[in-house]
């Protein structure tokens, strides 16, 4: 039963790191959107992630069942307590996805700046949420004995979890910018390469302020570490990434920012991951109280039905994933490097 259950808290995470590199780099493409004021290069933006971005919802999708299949407590805690912030959360994505579609439907200046300014806001909306989702969760929340959730959305804003709100929109910001520097040449790749350092460097004392908070506020968080040294490998990747990305940004290879940026993002959800084990909900009043991979999964006879499916879908959503970016990721870079004619996306 045990191995079952470590076996999906690390099946959820993989899930989640999917979506993180995926959908991270398409949020953070929306997030710099209204930086150029140029409508040629945000056409051309939007191209990069055309063939993309609708794709990449599966990972979310895929990783929200999971948790609700093998974490059921958990999906009622969290659902139910952030329930005001996962709605802002789908309505900016819902807002997000009818933008792109709806921005070219008419040529007017004024329709596609409306729709403009709703796919940058519905890409800067989730992207400071989810990390105060994921600051919420590294603090821990109020529980009662039961696991439900004793706070309010505004308890929910509190200082620590702002600044990771700010960490991972900076991170994707990063990681979008590295992407358009990918799909892209000429002017719009220039100023990518700017948009991707100023991210690092926004993103770098936000990182640092927030791992000293955390060790003086959560030392919990650092245990595993001192336990089982091995793991100090993950917050290594993450810093390995963070020190490579200036230097990719500076080479001739259109990719290195992009596998950077993916080596930072891998590096900080695999260390959150290793801090948080074995809670997955840490209650802030009362530890006793936390969910836990251990107290609060299914029973062995679905964690066991729920791997057998996971090992057959797995693979599948893998290769539907990968089948994706090698068909599309030339003819997206075409249209991204200029090609005047319309795409559907």
């Amino acid at each position: 039963m045990m191995e079952l259950q470590i076996t999906w808290f690390v099946l959820v995470g993989v899930l989640l790191l999917g979506y993180a590199l995926l959908d991270g780099f398409d949020l953070g493409v929306g997030s710099l959107y209204l930086l150029t004021k140029d409508p040629d290069e945000r056409r051309r933006m939007i191209y990069s992630i055309g063939p993309y971005w609708d794709s990449n919802q599966v990972w979310l999708l895929t990783g929200g069942g999971a948790i609700f299949a093998a974490f059921p407590m958990v999906y009622a805690t969290v659902f139910s307590g952030f329930y005001l912030a996962l709605m802002l959360v789908l309505f900016a994505l819902i807002f997000r996805a009818v933008s792109i579609e709806f921005q070219h439907q008419l040529d007017s200046p004024g329709w596609r700046k409306w729709w403009d300014l709703g796919f940058s806001l519905g890409s800067l909306l989730p992207s400071i949420l989810y990390g105060v989702a994921v600051g919420n969760i590294l603090r821990g929340i109020p529980l009662d004995a039961n696991g439900g959730y004793l706070g309010d959305f505004l308890g929910l804003l509190n200082p620590y979890s702002l600044v990771m709100g700010l960490v991972s929109l900076s991170l994707f910001a990063m990681h979008g910018a590295a992407f358009i520097i990918s799909q892209s040449d000429g002017a719009l790749q220039v100023k990518a390469r700017r948009w991707a350092r100023a991210a690092w460097l926004t993103l770098l004392p936000l990182f640092l302020i927030g791992t000293a908070w955390s060790y003086l506020g959560t030392p919990r968080l650092f245990s595993n570490y001192f336990d089982v040294p091995l793991l100090w490998v993950f917050p290594l990747i993450a810093l390995l990434g963070l020190a490579a990305f200036p230097a990719a940004l500076k080479g001739g290879n259109a990719y290195g920012p992009l596998g950077a940026s993916a080596l930072t993002i891998f590096g900080l959800l695999t260390t959150m991951a290793a801090s948080l084990f074995p809670y997955i909900v840490p209650a802030s009043n009362n530890l006793a109280n936390s969910l836990t991979v251990f107290n609060a999964s299914s029973s062995e006879r679905t964690l066991m039905i729920m791997l057998i499916l996971a090992l057959i879908g797995l693979p599948i959503v893998l290769t539907y994933t990968a089948y994706i970016y090698r068909t599309f990721i030339r003819s997206a870079r075409v249209m991204t490097i200029g090609n005047k004619q319309s795409m559907k996306i």
